[in-house]
């Protein structure tokens, strides 16, 4: 493994160890057993690494929880589906708690640093059709009839997703189950379609 690699362990694993505000390059480089000036080479910022890796521990967190199972049977509905995801998302919250403790500190960056929350807006964006491609089969290709439509679908699951995480990491006691969560979409799905 070289020098590059090394760094983005050693910064994953200080994300998790120290969080986002409290990690420093020097910390990064004892970590990786690296140089310290192999941050700047390679990266270009101590800041810069810390989004790429806060970028990929997020995104392999998203595929764990998404995941559907290899090849859903028939008859499992997409609530049922949907239900099973929430409580993938639910078990992250202790698995996967220091994680999801610096995505929420990394956010905070994003007011201050245009790089992160360009960053950040990238993941957002290329995430919605891939939510609902994954989730519904409904296709985010660009130009696609159903673009707009998995957008729209996509953004609600990242809502959820985002508010369900910040609940859970608050106040577990009183956070919404994965039942919960169906039974409340349910409901409002209905009040939707009765004002339609």
């Amino acid at each position: 493994m070289g020098h590059r690699e090394e760094l983005m362990a050693g910064a994953r694993r200080c994300l998790e160890e120290r969080g986002y505000a409290h990690t420093t390059s020097r910390d990064i480089a004892a970590a990786a057993n690296a140089p310290l000036g192999t941050i700047n080479y390679h990266y270009g910022s101590k800041e810069a690494l810390l989004n790429a890796a806060m970028l990929e521990s997020i995104q392999e967190w998203g595929a764990k929880v998404q995941q559907p199972a290899p090849e859903p049977a028939p008859e499992v509905t997409v609530g049922a589906r949907l239900e099973a995801m929430w409580a993938r998302i639910i078990e992250s919250q202790v698995t996967d708690r220091p994680l999801l403790v610096a995505a929420s500190e990394s956010l905070t960056q994003a007011e201050r640093s245009p790089e992160v929350r360009a960053q950040i807006a990238r993941a957002y964006e290329g995430a919605r059709p891939q939510l609902a491609a994954d989730l519904h089969g409904i296709s985010g290709a660009e130009g696609s009839t159903d673009a707009a439509t998995a957008r729209a679908v996509g953004s609600v699951h990242m809502a959820l997703v985002a508010g369900l995480t910040q609940q859970w990491l608050i106040d577990p006691e009183h956070a919404p189950s994965a039942a919960e969560i169906a039974a409340g979409l349910r409901a409002i799905a209905r009040s939707l379609d009765s004002d339609a």
